[in-house]
């Protein structure tokens, strides 16, 4: 049997060994996630620290580096970059430990879980400087770009579903609703994906915080929401409506909403959920028929709950509330998502 050669787990080991001079003991996996990046945890000198491979061109570690820098000196726990080679696509960060808070979420622990990261969100909406971070917008291309993900690799690809002409206008109507909520809330400093998955438990300045690298200028409610409706595990309505309103509340206090009333601040947020759910179906989709990533596709239902409670609550959206229940949820019976 042959055995593949991985050239990049080499190359970083000889970056570790002969660049910097490290006496690594051992080397393993650490995690994966969504992209080509891979992350290694390498022991040495009785420590253990995260070694990310980001392979060019497929990846980019400079705004990682950037961000991090952003987020250490809003006051959040992100990874300390130890050193980088920009141009090979290595970064020996400090580890935050082995507990997500996705493994780590239950009953009793998530009122002070979520506190915490609701403190540390509010630190980073507070801490980053809009207009000085140097962080790209998260404007009008960028966010229809993302609802088409729904549309090309859920729909057309993954359930085998065409928009006939009048599907297409309710989903034309349905992208510019969701786009002019998002661009009309106040721009802060969006992480993208402030969830689960993402945050790890820490002993110190709770949650660490992950896989920041494709942070932007945007809506107010965006990572509230990536929060609190996440696609990898869900809470009682009632439950999420006071971390909302205790969010606003604070939000209001630190002057972030001025004149903007509880009832707008909930539309925005339910709205923002819908474009950023929509975009995670289009996303899971993909990973599964691009990448050969099938383990996603549970998370489709979750993801697609959230949508349709949603569509339920605001009468503007019957129309898209319609093709669902009767041209898109049939096809999800039919073990197309699994």
């Amino acid at each position: 049997m042959t055995i593949q050669k991985d050239e990049r787990l080499e190359a970083l080991s000889d970056w570790l060994s002969k660049t910097l001079k490290l006496g690594v003991r051992a080397i393993e996996p650490a995690s994966s996630d969504a992209s080509f990046r891979r992350y290694f945890r390498a022991y040495f000198d009785g420590a253990s620290r995260i070694v990310m491979d980001a392979p060019p061109p497929k990846e980019n570690v400079r705004p990682f580096v950037r961000v991090a820098a952003l987020l250490r000196s809003a006051g959040v726990q992100a990874p300390e970059v130890i050193a980088a080679d920009e141009d090979q696509g290595f970064l020996l960060l400090t580890d935050l430990g082995v507990r997500s808070y996705l493994d780590c979420l239950n009953p009793a622990s998530v009122d002070r879980l979520y506190e915490d990261a609701l403190d540390a969100l509010l630190r980073l909406q507070y801490g980053v400087d809009p207009e000085t971070s140097g962080l790209p917008p998260y404007d009008e291309r960028l966010l229809g770009v993302e609802l088409d993900l729904f549309r090309d690799w859920f729909l057309g690809q993954l359930l085998g579903v065409a928009l006939d002409p009048e599907e297409s206008v309710v989903f034309d109507e349905l992208k510019r609703l969701l786009i002019a909520s998002a661009l009309e809330q106040p721009g802060v400093c969006v992480h993208r994906d402030y969830h689960s998955r993402n945050l790890m438990v820490t002993e110190r300045l709770n949650p660490g915080i992950l896989d920041f690298q494709d942070a932007v200028v945007g809506p107010i409610t965006y990572d509230l929401v990536s929060l609190l409706r996440d696609c990898y595990v869900s809470w009682p309505i009632s439950m999420v409506e006071v971390w909302v309103i205790d969010h606003y509340t604070r939000l209001a206090e630190a002057g972030f909403l001025s004149s903007v009333g509880p009832d707008l601040f909930r539309r925005w947020f339910d709205l923002m959920g819908m474009q950023r759910h929509l975009k995670a179906i289009g996303i899971f989709s993909r990973l599964k028929l691009r990448d050969g990533k099938s383990g996603y596709l549970k998370d489709i239902p979750r993801t697609m709950s959230y949508v349709i409670e949603v569509c339920k609550q605001y009468p503007e959206l019957t129309g898209f509330l319609h093709f669902l229940e009767n041209r898109v949820l049939p096809r999800m019976t039919l073990d197309k998502v699994t």
